[in-house]
């Protein structure tokens, strides 16, 4: 919780569950127990599987092709799983990588590695062999679980592991000498395994950060975790036994695997997974006939929705319940126009990989919701902002936010393996990320720090521009970097991908130059633009500035 006494701004609702928030408590909501045996299939598969009817994967390619998995086929997929994992000479602890794009064989995957108490590493399906080789040698993983269309990616990497291949989803080609036939492995296992009891401490996933500021570090995920995952799904996301829910992230990354797939699962409750490319047509056209109540992505997602305009819009409008945003500061007029076109409120939610979400405006709890804000500490979190000296900020100071360890019981991070983690010490988490408490408790996000833009003495955090631009009807997506300069330190330049009804002209720059000081600030608007087709982004769609930002480096040097 924040400090200060900024709280009496806030409901009952989420002020009485922030203060009665107690571990045990919520520990208690799981099937095992944190300190004398956990399995993680068994809280998000075998404890719902006696309805032989409960439905826990709705899946869809782009062809159209559709299948549904209930608890019960997962529970005894991931047995099989597990005893083709035994068979292999994998034990508790070891690692298994596995590169899968959104097919139920990956859930299949996690869960059976999570059975046998092994710890599942995810690979983004966009990756190269270099960052492959460079997670592996990370994890030391023992087994890799890939499809054909991947396999390729490995050939290149040195000391693979053993690969086991999953049957090609269109014939071609086939398994390759050397790799393991997966269907075959798994056809003849038993569909029994006990599964293998696991300390709260113990990880189960073996996750990456980013590596937009170094190589990747490893972040261990321990079971206890779990604890945490499932409070975002009931508080943040509400996520409700009606909902049909559709969280559009990538299970590669964090977001998609934490919130798509073992987020709702521990919940007992159905997930939908799309196995195609993002596009606006495919979104709509899956709202409307899965029929979505519960929506989960990114901003990017969100924007491209809009360019799309409102005739598109109003064909599901109405239909969505709630909608979560992750992985970037929402824009404000994004929220305006899911309020006024699809008639559902959108809300801005903020996490890392390390740990989860964290700050939310949690749709399941009643509080003040300040459009621009990411809103409060997510129960069983205490977070400030932290100067440069670690002395606690007040109101309107930015500064770090920081996650004061012994006062989140829900905390679940360590550091990084085998890594040294400058970012905790003296009992805090430092998240790297600029924030303002605003006085009324709400957490309001500036930038990464290295972010910031400094101008003529004014920070200036690109996110409050870049929202200023995309109101304008010429902008889909911006990206505001600063620019060096030696009379000012620093200038404001934006990277602009245009809606295609609009062309780049000396006269349209002046008039979204005039829109950003007229809605922002006399000090803050751009005073260089740069038309783009497209921006850099991580494979998960975060915005990557750094580029951006080197390149103007690089070229004023």
């Amino acid at each position: 919780m924040m400090t200060s006494g900024a709280q009496e701004s806030e409901s009952a609702c989420y002020r009485g569950v922030y203060r009665s928030f107690d571990l045990d408590t919520e520990a208690g909501k799981l099937f095992g127990s944190l300190s004398t045996g956990i399995n993680a299939c068994v809280e998000c598969c075998d404890r719902w599987a006696e309805d032989p009817s409960k439905v826990a994967v709705h899946w869809e390619d782009a062809t159209g092709r559709k299948l549904d998995l209930t608890f019960g086929e997962l529970r005894d997929a991931s047995a099989r799983f597990a005893n083709f994992l035994a068979g292999r000479g994998i034990v508790p602890g070891d690692r298994v990588a596995v590169m899968l794009p959104r097919v139920p064989d990956l859930i299949i995957a996690a869960l059976g590695v999570w059975r046998s108490g092994a710890v599942y590493q995810p690979m983004f399906t966009a990756f190269g062999s270099k960052a492959i080789e460079q997670r592996l040698g990370t994890s030391q993983a023992k087994l890799v679980v890939t499809d054909p269309a991947n396999r390729p990616k490995f050939d290149d990497v040195d000391n693979a592991p053993l690969i086991a291949v999953t049957t090609p989803a269109y014939g071609g080609e086939q398994i390759r000498e050397g790799d393991l036939d997966l269907a075959a492995e798994l056809a003849c296992q038993s569909a029994e395994f006990e599964p293998v009891a696991r300390a709260g401490d113990d990880i189960f996933l073996l996750m990456s950060t980013s590596g937009t500021t170094g190589l990747p570090k490893g972040v261990p995920v321990p079971l206890k975790a779990l604890v945490s995952f499932r409070a975002y799904m009931e508080y943040a996301i509400d996520l409700r036994k009606g909902d049909i829910y559709w969280n559009i992230a990538d299970p590669g990354w964090a977001y998609g695997l934490y919130y798509a797939v073992i987020g709702p699962l521990l919940l007992g409750h159905s997930t939908t997974f799309f196995d195609g490319p993002f596009s606006v047509e495919t979104t709509y056209q899956l709202i409307q006939n899965a029929g979505i109540t519960n929506l989960a992505g990114a901003p990017t997602a969100y924007r491209l929705m809009i360019a799309a305009g409102p005739d598109v819009a109003a064909t599901v409008k109405g239909c969505l319940r709630r909608v979560s945003s992750a992985g970037e500061p929402l824009n404000p007029e994004v929220v305006r126009w899911f309020a006024e076109h699809l008639d559902v409120p959108i809300a801005d939610h903020y996490g890392q990989t390390e740990l989860g979400m964290c700050v939310n405006n949690h749709h399941g709890l009643d509080h003040d919701i300040r459009i621009g804000s990411a809103g409060f500490a997510m129960p069983g979190y205490h977070v400030v902002v932290l100067d440069e000296e670690d002395h606690v900020l007040g109101p309107n100071q930015p500064g770090i936010l920081a996650v004061h360890v012994e006062k989140s019981p829900i905390m679940w991070f360590a550091g990084y393996l085998n890594e040294a983690t400058p970012s905790v010490y003296g009992g805090y988490y430092r998240t790297g990320d600029t924030v303002e408490l605003e006085p009324t408790g709400h957490i309001s996000f500036v930038g990464r720090a290295d972010d910031v833009i400094t101008s003529s003495g004014y920070r200036i955090g690109p996110f409050d521009v870049e929202s200023a631009l995309i109101e304008h009807p010429a902008v889909v997506e911006a990206a505001v970097i600063g620019k060096p300069d030696p009379e000012r330190t620093e200038i404001v330049k934006a990277f602009v991908v245009l809606n295609a009804a609009y062309e780049a002209t000396p006269e349209l720059e002046e008039e979204l130059r005039r829109h950003v000081r007229n809605r922002l600030s006399a000090h803050a608007y751009p005073r260089e633009f740069a038309f783009v087709a497209s921006l850099p982004k991580t494979p998960s769609g975060k915005i990557q500035r750094f580029v951006l930002r080197n390149a103007e480096i690089t070229a004023a040097a």
